[in-house]
């Protein structure tokens, strides 16, 4: 799913029809959006994203109780990446709660570079190895409602 699909989607499944957004997560419970978003997305939560086409970046909104400075960083990393490589630049959380990084490009981009692209997702896998540890565990914990004494046992 491209960036601009998934901004498309996450629209039409989230904004009101007065254009006011529902981010309020104990409400998108309750009237099952998200569910239904997540079954669009193949099970697949994206947690923000950068776009070198349209100088954008976004991050998705029903993970705003992250902290700022987490949110900031993954500004920068996605942002970086972008300029750097070119092309879209996702972070996604997979079904289990583990991270993916994805980047891609339009067909027509002959700057865009996927030698450069494979390289930077690996440096930034190795870098920040900690912090997608970290929200994977809070994915898998407060999205997934695991139980997290049975995840500090999977650690030992």
């Amino acid at each position: 799913m491209r960036a601009n699909e998934f901004e498309e989607a996450y629209n039409k499944e989230f904004n009101e029809p007065d254009g006011k957004e529902d981010l309020r997560i104990d409400e998108m419970q309750k009237t099952n959006k998200g569910r239904v978003f997540e079954k669009t997305a193949g099970g697949r939560v994206v947690l923000c994203g950068a776009n070198a086409y349209e100088q954008k970046y976004y991050f998705n909104p029903v993970f705003k109780q992250i902290p700022e400075s987490i949110k900031k960083e993954l500004n920068i990393i996605s942002v970086l990446f972008t300029q750097e490589a070119g092309g879209i630049f996702t972070i996604v959380f997979e079904e289990d709660g583990n991270i993916s990084i994805e980047t891609d490009a339009d067909e027509e981009d002959i700057t865009y570079d996927e030698i450069t692209a494979g390289l930077l997702v690996g440096e930034v896998r190795r870098k920040r190895q900690d912090l997608f540890e970290a929200l994977g565990l809070y994915y898998r914990i407060y999205v997934l409602h695991e139980d997290p004494s049975k995840l500090l046992e999977e650690e030992e």
